[in-house]
């Protein structure tokens, strides 16, 4: 089997920008995944900006993953939709200029009913998203926890092929309850991994996030079983609120490599 990439979320590091990829680069990481709402807006960086930033990437020995942009609300509810569809592709072009081809955000909310009109509006924006891919260079690949992935899954397969991808998430899905048993039916559609763990407290009906490697998440058989589906994308480190994060980041990666 060959090697697996490994990046990291530099949000997770909680410095500035800069310092924030030359510690990446320290870590000797191989990818980032870079926050397009709270590190690189796409308005702010074009031209010789952009041409810097390459050229500063490329000296630290670091490629961008992946580009992420949450939005507040989902592509099911219509208030100022038009707005994160607008702000959504700008992040695809982003991603575009910086080498990457994954933008994360999720869904929303997937209405169980086939035809509720919350899904029936769902699919139109998310077909939309996936035809726009086609032009930029860049797929939106939604992030797994709020929902199963049978559920999500049928909601791909219901799209034309290859609108959207997947981005594994096996920690939130393990801290929102649910499980990875259906990952056979799914992995054709995984393009990036968010390496991040949990634990289930079924008292609380919420789990606990928990350091790469001491939760539930079962990394070796994830990247067996993704391997088996020819995955070439990469595992990101992905912790909220780490007490020491660039130690935690660091031995994660070491982890990961470990596999």
């Amino acid at each position: 089997m060959t090697a697996i990439r490994v990046g990291i979320q530099l949000a997770g590091l909680r410095l500035p920008f800069r310092q924030a990829l030359e510690t990446a680069s320290r870590l000797k990481a191989e990818s980032i995944e870079i926050d397009a709402r709270t590190e690189l807006r796409p308005g702010d960086i074009s031209g010789t900006a952009l041409r810097q930033l390459r050229k500063l990437l490329d000296d630290l020995n670091l490629r961008v993953a992946s580009v992420r942009f949450a939005t507040s609300r989902g592509y099911e509810t219509t208030d100022e939709l038009d707005r994160r569809i607008e702000g959504t592709k700008k992040a695809m072009k982003l991603a575009f200029d910086l080498g990457a081809n994954v933008v994360v955000n999720s869904a929303g909310y997937i209405d169980p009913e086939p035809e509720a009109p919350s899904r029936q509006v769902l699919r139109g924006v998310l077909a939309d998203l996936g035809k726009y891919s086609h032009q930029v260079g860049a797929m939106l690949a939604l992030e797994t926890g709020a929902e199963s992935l049978s559920v999500l899954g049928a909601l791909i397969d219901s799209l034309p092929e290859a609108s959207l991808g997947i981005t594994l998430n096996p920690g939130n899905l393990i801290v929102n309850g649910f499980n990875l048993d259906d990952l056979p039916g799914v992995a054709k559609h995984v393009m990036l991994v968010h390496a991040k763990d949990g634990l289930s407290d079924r008292a609380r009906g919420r789990g606990t996030q928990v350091p790469l490697g001491r939760g539930l998440a079962e990394f070796p058989r994830i990247i067996a079983l993704l391997a088996e589906h020819s995955f070439g994308g990469c595992y990101i480190v992905e912790r909220d609120m780490a007490p020491d994060p660039v130690a935690e980041f660091g031995a994660s990666i070491e982890y990961l490599r470990s596999l």
